[in-house]
């Protein structure tokens, strides 16, 4: 029994390093000290939470302190997804998108002007209005870790506080909306 446990160890853990899987490990940013602006509270948190974790680099309070500052605003919205026969609303689109850039303490653009945008459906009905407003509150709650987790790969491949213009990390514009519902 026990060899037979060790063989299933041993041959998940091929399995895993034939797939090319990697844990994280130590995230190396170019910066060692950052300032969070304009954030909301959930989204500063997470952010401050992970760097600090995941890496050397420490989340500061002043500009003075800072070698990198990151700036941030978030939106959301709501659309008509699907009407039922009757013409009331079926389903909804949430929309989320975050906006950042990246720039060092001298004003240098490390990440020019990008944004994260998301968007999920969401089925609706009249009878449950109260559940579905938290349900709309937990899918825009996941939808903002997903923007977290998204910018700090985009952190990560910031390799210099003084890069040349041909280094400088490209900007990223959001995906095209969902189409409107067919009617």
């Amino acid at each position: 029994m026990i060899r037979r446990s060790f063989l299933m160890l041993v041959g998940s853990a091929v399995a895993l390093s034939a797939c090319g899987f990697q844990l994280r490990g130590q995230q190396d940013y170019a910066f060692k000290h950052l300032l969070i602006v304009g954030a909301p509270p959930f989204v500063a948190a997470r952010l401050t939470r992970l760097v600090e974790a995941g890496s050397d680099t420490k989340v500061v309070k002043l500009a003075d302190d800072a070698d990198a500052v990151l700036r941030m605003s978030e939106s959301r919205g709501q659309g008509t997804l699907t009407l039922n026969k009757y013409g009331s609303v079926a389903e909804y689109a949430l929309n989320y998108s975050m906006s950042y850039t990246l720039t060092n303490k001298d004003g240098t653009v490390l990440i020019p002007p990008s944004v994260i945008a998301l968007n999920r459906a969401m089925t609706y009905s009249d009878q449950f209005t109260n559940a579905k407003a938290q349900e709309a509150e937990i899918i825009y709650a996941d939808m903002q870790r997903d923007a977290v987790d998204q910018l700090m790969r985009r952190l990560a491949i910031v390799h210099s506080l003084n890069p040349a213009p041909e280094d400088v990390v490209p900007g990223v514009a959001p995906r095209a909306p969902l189409p409107p519902p067919p009617l």
